[in-house]
């Protein structure tokens, strides 16, 4: 079992930048795939990004490509979303997960970590 820790939240004005950090405590394989979600407040949790960690193969919900950037350090386990450019609807807490069969439904997962808040101001 691969745990996962989320890190990097934080406060930021509308149009700043924060970079999340989704750590393992264990060895990540190349089938894995490692997703980010995210739950505003009063809304269900939703799919962000997603990275292939045998690859470079990325993925993102539209309300967020060209502005959110998913990338991995492998010797480090370390899976990071880089979020520029954000906005007052980006503000929710946000959680990775790992998974062996690639799903955008966060029902498929039963396992989730704490989690890192990130509010943006307008």
């Amino acid at each position: 079992q691969v745990d996962l820790v989320e890190s990097g939240g934080g406060l930021v004005q509308s149009g700043g930048s924060l970079r999340l950090s989704c750590a393992a405590d264990g060895r990540i394989y190349s089938s894995h795939i490692i997703i980010w979600f995210r739950q505003a407040p009063g809304k269900e949790r939703e799919w962000v990004a997603s990275i292939r960690w045998g690859s470079t193969k990325t993925y993102y919900a539209d309300s967020v490509k060209g502005r959110f950037t998913i990338t991995k350090d492998s010797p480090k386990n370390t899976v990071y979303l880089q979020m520029d450019s954000l906005e007052a609807e980006d503000t929710a807490v946000y959680y990775c997960v790992r998974t062996s069969s690639y799903s955008t439904q966060p029902q498929d997962f039963k396992s989730w970590g704490q989690g890192t808040q990130v509010t943006v101001s307008s």
